[in-house]
């Protein structure tokens, strides 16, 4: 689902910023975006996201500040500044000059001076790195909490409206076979007159229509479904990709009723049914 956190911190003079962002995304797919230089960081990192988040696509930004460390220390290398110095010196004797060479002139030769970057501590970095980056993740949850409550909360509501939707198509069910019956009684006199309609037939054909148009099993699968989707809602653990199947299976008892059915007011009901289930697999691509 998606979500925020930041977290800042140090590391000795290294000055350290951790966010988090995250889309909806079927499966985890964590992306770490830090200087060049630490990149031997970059598993670590991820290792430590996976504990925390299952699903969504992460993108983990690191930034590194090195701009109040003193971790650069610049060295003279004496072998070749005593060789200037003696060219220095030769000119000046050959050709009757004065040596008025300086230590900042000396020091404008190339290669007199060379600048090297101090070795960082490593493990400490890595464990400041680590206690930053945990810091960003609690910021991160609490803020899926608050969304996971609105989100638990809109589809517990839908999944009441499902379960409002299935009672009317249970209590207008049976009224279709007792409509269908009518009706074939109707035509049978029509055609038959005072012939006389023979009742065992008429009864016969609206027993094999009413077990055409049954919907008995699926309803019943439906409330199961339902009552499973409550359950898993008010789980604190991962639950996404479970839903995501739970809700395909919404949709196929959904489809199955939708083509028993060739009453008018039930064909409405299903509909409506059916966008309330897509509204739940909508809501349930935020879950993680």
């Amino acid at each position: 689902m998606t979500g925020y956190g930041c977290a800042k911190g140090s590391s000795g003079k290294l000055a350290i910023t951790a966010e988090l962002r995250s889309v909806n995304n079927r499966f985890l797919d964590c992306t770490v975006r830090l200087p060049r230089v630490y990149t031997s960081l970059e598993d670590g990192i991820k290792s430590q996201v996976q504990k925390t988040i299952s699903r969504g696509k992460v993108d983990v930004f690191i930034t590194i500040d090195a701009s109040e460390a003193d971790d650069v220390a610049v060295s003279v290398n004496a072998g070749v500044a005593d060789a200037y110095m003696a060219a220095v010196r030769a000119l000046a004797d050959r050709y009757g000059v004065p040596n008025d060479a300086t230590a900042v002139s000396l020091a404008h030769f190339p290669d007199v001076l060379y600048v090297e970057k101090k070795e960082t501590d490593a493990e400490a970095l890595a464990a400041d790195l680590s206690r930053i980056l945990e810091a960003a993740l609690r910021d991160f949850d609490s803020m899926r909490s608050r969304e996971g409550a609105k989100l638990r909360d809109d589809i517990a509501s839908r999944a009441d409206e499902v379960e409002r939707l299935v009672s009317l198509i249970e209590t207008r069910s049976p009224e279709t076979v007792k409509d269908y019956r009518q009706r074939l009684t109707e035509h049978m006199n029509e055609v038959l007159g005072a012939t006389g309609i023979d009742e065992s037939r008429i009864l016969a054909e609206a027993a094999i229509y009413a077990d055409r148009v049954a919907v008995d099993e699926e309803t019943v699968r439906l409330r199961s479904h339902v009552s499973q989707l409550r359950q898993l809602i008010g789980s604190a653990e991962p639950v996404g990709r479970k839903l995501d199947f739970l809700v395909q299976e919404f949709n196929r008892e959904a489809n199955t009723i939708g083509s028993k059915c060739s009453d008018l007011e039930m064909t409405r009901t299903v509909v409506d049914l059916k966008s309330e289930i897509e509204k739940i697999r909508e809501q349930v691509q935020n879950v993680e």
